[in-house]
């Protein structure tokens, strides 16, 4: 209900003598510039405000307001100011509380005190989430999407303010609605309100616009960005996301025909976002339950890398999705060390898109194991939860996890935090070293096992058997080696007739004789072990010594019937019908041994 002059200008009096009890009394608004940003899902309101000391004495600090109806909804609050010839600086903000009054209160120091007369410029940054309600709630996948935004006319201000202007910046030209307070012009998107002059503190007055507003209402419903620091050269980056679109929920059924066909079909709807992660990102990943996405992009640029990202279906509002993405980091680009001090610098939240909103954000930070007298640096206040242990791959005792959390983050948010340890860098050869003892007690166990015999009793068959086995190994070895005795002597005999050298055949005979004598003497000997173990296999030994001898007579012929030849006592034509009927016998006989030897 709009106030009547009286009572407005008594109302005005009331929260003049209030502000000028609970905030600095001498300091009033000259000049307000507020703009009023309404082109995205987010409300963001700047204010330039020209502040000036109107008392005589000094005032070193000033209060920021924020009124109850957006206070819930604030994301970010900043405040700088701007010298002469001094750029802009920020100055540090702390809550407070005005007696009487709802809302959010904010102290800021002056960067030196404002002496009485003196003026001062400051800009004051604020950004709303969820402020932008639509309207109609609910959409068909042709419409388009209207939105309210509800605030307020004038600076909320503890200090009386003498002029102001405030410029509406919204997201189309399609306007249903607004207020008319002091007769706005409006211009395409820009609606232009004031100036209004002499205003008391604390004034409200409602502001409502209704307007097109088709921007992605994209919300992170919950983050969890897990950083995994190794002194190995890598920091493992991996971030759960729950997105979900926020704006008119779509009514009725989705046609996938128009809205590929029909380029103004879910105009409301989210089809792909960029995601920019630092410049130095690699092995970049992007997947959910069902696998991998392939219809992500990914584009290397100088300063970042750019990941577009395409959920499996386009969002329309009331739709959500869930997906993964991870990378790894070289760890000296942020990881700084002076002996056993270590500093890691990185952001606690990083761009995944423009006009970004966080309902609930999840940092946990594994620091390699060892690490102990940690502290945690944070940009803003963040709230510590009780840290955790996590165990991987060669770890004993548990790497300590850092745990923080925070609500309702927006762009400005994007800050480093620095989390200093100590780590004692002995610790560096544990896992070498348990490597090194795994396969050495890997290896240690295996000799073991196979040398040593585990058996309650032993196997005396198995063992028979076993030493049955090694002896016919043995007899195989030395058979075949007095079978190329044979050969041997051929290859003599050979010789013997080209260089009819005597002598020569002689020596080679007493060598082989003497060869083959020790290798038969040692079969026998064999076969007598064999025959003392009772296996069968001694008489199969025995016929192999009989057919042998029955070679060694035909081997020894044969030298003899090439000496006749060579000494002329015995014709060629007879000479090649011996040796051929000598050979073809002596085959016969080393067949039968060979399928002697296969039976063994």
């Amino acid at each position: 209900m709009r106030l009547t002059a009286v009572s407005y200008a008594f109302t005005g009096v009331l929260a003049l003598l209030l502000g000028l009890c609970l905030a600095e009394p001498s300091l009033v608004n000259e000049e307000v510039k507020r703009t009023v940003d309404l082109s995205s899902h987010l409300a963001k309101i700047t204010a330039e405000v020209l502040l000036s000391n109107a008392g005589g004495a000094a005032a070193h600090s000033f209060v920021v307001a924020v009124e109850p109806e957006l206070a819930d909804h604030l994301a970010y609050i900043g405040v700088t100011v701007k010298g002469e010839e001094e750029e802009d600086s920020a100055l540090e903000l702390h809550e407070t509380t005005i007696k009487g009054q709802s809302g959010k209160f904010f102290r800021a120091q002056f960067p030196s005190a404002l002496a009485g007369g003196a003026k001062l410029r400051v800009s004051v940054e604020t950004v709303f989430t969820h402020v932008l309600r639509p309207f109609p709630s609910q959409i068909t996948q042709a419409e388009r999407q209207l939105v309210v935004f509800e605030g307020n006319h004038f600076l909320f201000s503890p200090y009386a303010t003498r002029a102001q202007t405030t410029r509406v910046r919204l997201a189309s030209k399609n306007v249903e609605s607004y207020s008319k307070l002091g007769g706005p012009s409006k211009s395409d998107e820009v609606i232009e309100y004031g100036p209004f002059r002499d205003t008391a503190p604390f004034s409200k007055d409602p502001m409502k616009i209704h307007y097109e507003n088709n921007s992605p209402f994209l919300t992170i419903s919950s983050i969890t960005r897990t950083v995994e620091v190794s002194h190995w050269g890598n920091i493992a980056v991996e971030e759960t996301i729950d997105l979900r679109h926020t704006g008119a929920e779509l009514r009725g059924p989705f046609s996938r025909y128009d809205y590929q066909r029909q380029s103004e079909s879910g105009i409301s709807s989210v089809k792909s976002f960029k995601t920019i992660l630092p410049a130095a990102a690699q092995d970049v990943y992007y997947r959910d339950e069902i696998g991998n996405i392939s219809t992500s992009h990914l584009q290397v640029l100088e300063d970042s890398v750019e990941v577009e990202i395409r959920p499996r279906f386009p969002l329309f509002g009331g739709w959500k999705t869930h997906y993964i993405i991870g990378y790894n980091l070289p760890s000296y680009e942020y990881l700084y060390t002076l002996g056993d001090q270590y500093a890691l610098k990185m952001r606690l939240v990083d761009h995944v898109f423009d006009d970004q909103v966080i309902d609930t954000l999840t940092v946990k930070l594994i620091l390699p194991e060892g690490a102990r007298s940690i502290h945690v640096e944070a940009p803003y206040p963040i709230e510590r939860e009780p840290d955790q242990l996590h165990y991987t791959y060669l770890d004993t005792f548990g790497r300590p996890v850092v745990v923080a959390t925070k609500n309702n983050l927006v762009e400005q948010h994007i800050q480093d935090m620095v989390v200093h340890y100590n780590f004692n860098k002995i610790l560096m050869l544990q896992e070498p070293l348990l490597v090194v003892g795994a396969f050495y007690i890997l290896f240690f166990t295996v000799i073991v096992y196979v040398r040593l015999d585990f058996s309650i009793t032993k196997d005396p068959v198995a063992e028979v058997r076993m030493k049955v086995a090694s002896l016919t190994e043995q007899v195989l070895t030395l058979v075949n080696r007095r079978l190329g005795v044979y050969r041997h002597c051929d290859e003599a005999v050979g010789r013997y007739k080209q260089a009819r050298d005597s002598g020569t055949l002689n020596a080679a005979r007493k060598a082989l004789e003497a060869e083959h004598r020790t290798l038969t003497n040692d079969i026998a000997s064999l076969q007598a072990r064999l025959k003392a173990e009772g296996s069968d296999l001694a008489d199969k030994v025995s016929e192999i010594q009989k057919l042998d001898g029955q070679v060694k007579e035909l081997a020894w012929r044969a030298v003899q019937e090439a000496e006749r030849l060579v000494g002329g006592k015995l014709k060629k034509e007879a000479y090649l019908e011996s040796e051929r009927q000598l050979s073809s016998r002596r085959q016969e006989l080393v067949a039968r041994i060979d399928t002697l030897l296969d039976v063994l």
